[in-house]
């Protein structure tokens, strides 16, 4: 019995030796051999590491193996979370435009618009189950200590540019007391005071010598993973046309100065609906706007084709 086992194991080792080259093969041209693995119908590739990477102009230590494994980990969780990143994808073309704006106008690094993606997936309305809200995921407190209106009708955490500014405000300060950008990321989620104390309990001074939490440990390296992959999205098979993407609206804007006791009734003056209003403007949070006396808010919503 034995020896027939030994002869059907040798029979099906050579069969394996003839074919399985079939079985690796270059995806494409433009991009570095990759392995494949098969699933069933689906073929999964091997993702390519960069040899080296930085943020906001601060150097990855690739060379540790913990930090090149915690890269690499949330490399291969983005790139084939096809789902996510292509829609990410398709926002970025409508949203990322007016973020690097206000980075650049601010002074705050162009690579934290990745930060603001891996917090709602550039989703006006995201909210989180802590009740952290909108692009930038403030909590209610934190949103009114950097300026921003949160009210039963108005809540600024979800308008788009006033909540970057204060999210840059925010970073600024951050990087001024932790001394590095890439502290100031991590302490977006965990806050300046964890990291300080993480820092000095453990007697280091970066980001990547850190023993913290999964969430905050990931959360860097999720950063860091998107931003390579929407920089060069052919190179892990994230192809879209351009008719595919989410495309920048034209807008005007009203300027109102007076409130307004039922915003349905509104909408239709402007020739839209209530669903139409609340779209480009989830900001207001009721049915109604009440503007105090001083007071100016900016409703945009699209301008009509002609």
């Amino acid at each position: 019995m034995k020896s027939y086992l030994w002869f059907i194991l040798g029979v099906v080792s050579a069969v394996l030796l003839t074919y399985a080259p079939q079985f690796i093969s270059p995806k494409k041209e433009m991009v570095t051999e990759k392995v494949i693995v098969a699933e069933g119908h689906q073929q999964s590739y091997e993702v390519e590491m960069p040899s080296e990477f930085e943020f906001c102009g601060e150097k990855v230590p690739l060379e540790d193996p913990d930090v090149y494994e915690r890269f690499d980990r949330e490399l291969y969780v983005n790139s084939y979370w096809h789902s996510h990143t292509i829609l990410v994808l398709k926002r970025a073309q409508r949203w990322l435009p007016t973020l690097e704006k206000i980075l650049k106008e601010e002074g705050v690094p162009d690579d934290f618009k990745y930060l603001c993606i891996i917090e709602s997936d550039l989703m006006r309305t995201a909210r989180s189950g802590a009740g952290a809200s909108g692009f930038w995921q403030f909590m209610s407190s934190t949103a009114r200590e950097y300026g921003l209106k949160v009210t039963k009708e108005v809540d600024e955490r979800y308008h788009v540019e006033k909540a970057t500014y204060a999210a840059c405000a925010y970073l600024k300060k951050a990087k001024e007391k932790l001394g590095s950008w890439t502290l100031a990321a991590a302490a977006y989620n965990r806050g300046v005071s964890g990291i300080q104390r993480g820092l000095r309990d453990q007697k280091v001074e970066n980001y990547y010598d850190l023993l913290l939490n999964e969430e905050t440990s990931r959360y860097v390296f999720r950063i860091l993973a998107l931003k390579e992959i929407m920089m060069y999205p052919e190179k892990y098979d994230f192809e879209l046309s351009t008719h595919q993407l989410y495309m920048p609206h034209e807008l005007r804007s009203i300027k109102i100065k007076k409130s307004i006791p039922d915003l349905a009734t509104f909408a239709k003056e402007q020739g839209y609906n209530y669903k139409i209003l609340k779209r480009y403007n989830p900001w207001l949070r009721s049915n109604k706007l009440t503007v105090k006396h001083g007071d100016t808010y900016i409703i945009t919503l699209p301008v009509k084709a002609k």
